[in-house]
């Protein structure tokens, strides 16, 4: 998977990195223990003081998914057991608790500890609990919090400022450096929570593109959305907001080329035609539906058709968008008469089943 400036733009939540603590040694100044410190997992695995800048990327595969796996459940006891399984799968070592709590010891000498006369006072980061381990936040964050938190807000706000909710939204998308838990998903800790992460990232991009269309900047996000979807061919919701955005940037010809090539796609890979929301979208796009036209200050555009296109009044459209519109519409009556003919033929198939099955059997001769 590629990930461009559309995916994550360029602002940054927090300062560029000031010094590594690649072995658990304290550096020169470590960072301090409060609400500055916040634990990433929206990329690869590190912990960051936001106030000094300085970052702690543990060394090893193993060791960022334990960081990882307790990132995700902090709060909560995560079983020995169950660690263990997310470090080494099937394959454990034959003293596995042993090899486990060696790395839980070398996780802890990597997070920070407050200075001698700071005034901090002292936070135990992992705890051993009977069952388990367990991470306590304490004052400090994690991106995936701030993120949800912060997309959430920018769809709240979508209606009534779509500006503001944009910003916000890419705000939000700022967190992201990366895959989530990137070169951490060795078991179903972190791969359940990256795919979900992942679908949260989606969602958001979504939302941040529909804002920008009902704030009127659709000729912005053309190029962005050309690239999302080309990354995420299965996904409507990317066609349908470039097949708006190109539409009011009187694109039209385009426009109904991304319903072509979404059809291609869905049809090739998963058998199916695209779904009641975009196929209304290019019955409105070919009838010139006036609800497509860019807001006005106090007209938000809908984010998607979900009515089904009535009967409507002829639109002479100038030669080239005459020439788009009968090709697409004899492509779709083309395809709808194959489905029919294919209906027919299945339909009497049944039928001649159906009269053998209960034809009268004859009666068996006496012998």
């Amino acid at each position: 998977m590629e990930f461009g400036v559309h995916s994550f733009p360029v602002l940054s939540p927090g300062r560029r990195s000031a010094s590594r603590y690649d072995d658990g040694s304290p550096g020169p100044a470590g960072p301090a223990v409060g609400e500055e410190m916040q634990f990433r997992i929206l990329g690869p695995v590190e912990v960051h003081d936001e106030r000094t800048g300085l970052r702690i990327l543990p060394t090893g595969a193993k060791q960022r998914a334990l960081l990882g796996a307790l990132v995700v459940k902090s709060g909560q006891t995560v079983s020995a057991h169950r660690l263990i399984d997310e470090l080494w799968g099937e394959h454990p070592p034959a003293n596995a608790a042993n090899a486990l709590q060696a790395h839980v010891a070398r996780l802890r000498r990597l997070l920070p500890v407050p200075h001698a006369g700071s005034g901090e006072p002292h936070h135990e980061w992992i705890v051993t609990r009977s069952l388990g381990y367990v991470l306590r936040l304490g004052r400090a964050t994690t991106d995936a919090e701030r993120f949800n938190r912060l997309a959430a807000e920018g769809r709240a706000a979508a209606v009534s400022d779509p500006e503001h909710a944009a910003e916000l939204l890419r705000q939000a998308l700022a967190f992201w450096r990366g895959p989530a838990l990137e070169d951490s998903v060795r078991g179903d800790i972190c791969a359940a929570e990256a795919a979900q992460l992942e679908e949260n990232r989606l969602t958001a991009l979504e939302a941040l593109y529909d804002a920008c269309l009902r704030a009127a900047r659709h000729d912005e996000i053309t190029g962005e959305l050309e690239e999302l979807t080309a990354d995420h061919p299965m996904r409507e919701r990317f066609y349908d907001l470039l097949m708006v955005a190109l539409y009011r940037c009187g694109r039209q010809v385009e426009a109904l080329g991304v319903y072509d090539r979404a059809r291609k796609h869905l049809v090739h890979e998963l058998g199916v035609e695209p779904g009641p929301v975009l196929r209304g979208r290019m019955e409105a796009i070919l009838n010139h539906d006036p609800a497509l036209a860019a807001p006005g200050p106090t007209e938000p555009f809908p984010a998607a058709v979900h009515r089904v296109p009535g009967p409507s009044l002829p639109y002479l459209a100038p030669a080239p968008y005459q020439e788009a519109t009968v090709l697409a519409l004899t492509d779709e009556i083309a395809r709808l008469r194959r489905h029919v003919d294919r209906l027919s033929l299945e339909q009497e198939a049944l039928i001649r089943r159906f009269d053998r099955l209960s034809a009268p059997v004859a009666p068996a001769q006496a012998r």
